[in-house]
């Protein structure tokens, strides 16, 4: 039996270099975009060698594959958090009060998925695919909620949601972003209001 360790302090271990990777072309990835972003500015900034950059990521696009898996792994624990079964109303004013909240914080560039979209236009780049796998799952999760709302017509509402949600990560790049979750929760609102 292992000796008893409760009384000592829990070890945290230091990022792996992957994860340093990870974070730092994340960060660049967003601020100044994929495609100019390169990987020996990665490189540099995190401070490895390419041979040691490349032992983790064979190329640039599975690092940009990775950096999109993690914020969609991101995107749907939040998601997954705030959906309140039975509570389509409450589940979607949670949702738009977050999305407000995360289009008013320094250095918001809009949706990573969305932007990455727009850099990769291929429908069967690697990248794109990440990015579509996504938006289905979040399309789906909007069909949920509409399902629990009970709407008639579950797919258009979903589309309608998704939409907005959309409209609203872009309003809060260039728009007011101190009404964002005002109007995108007054919109969803009326989507569930009208349609049931």
């Amino acid at each position: 039996m292992p000796a008893d360790t409760t009384d000592q302090a829990p070890r945290t271990s230091a990022p792996s270099t992957r994860d340093k990777i990870l974070t730092t072309a994340g960060e660049l990835f967003y601020a100044y975009g994929i495609r100019a972003t390169s990987a020996d500015r990665i490189i540099e900034q995190v401070g490895i060698t390419k041979v040691t950059f490349y032992r983790h990521f064979r190329t640039k696009s599975d690092l940009v594959v990775a950096y999109l898996k993690q914020k969609a792994a991101g995107e749907r624990a939040w998601i997954e958090y705030v959906h309140r079964q039975g509570d389509p109303v409450g589940s979607l004013r949670t949702l738009a009060t977050d999305i407000g909240a995360a289009s008013c914080s320094p250095g918001f560039r809009g949706c990573a998925f969305i932007n990455a979209a727009a850099e990769f236009s291929d429908p069967d780049d690697p990248v794109r695919i990440v990015v579509d796998e996504h938006r289905r799952w979040m399309l789906g999760t909007f069909a949920d909620i509409a399902a629990e709302a009970k709407m008639s017509e579950i797919d258009s509402t979903a589309r309608q949601l998704m939409l907005l949600r959309d409209g609203a990560m872009v309003n809060g790049y260039l728009g007011t972003p101190s009404t964002v979750a005002e109007t995108l929760g007054a919109a969803f609102a009326a989507i569930i209001t009208t349609q049931r």
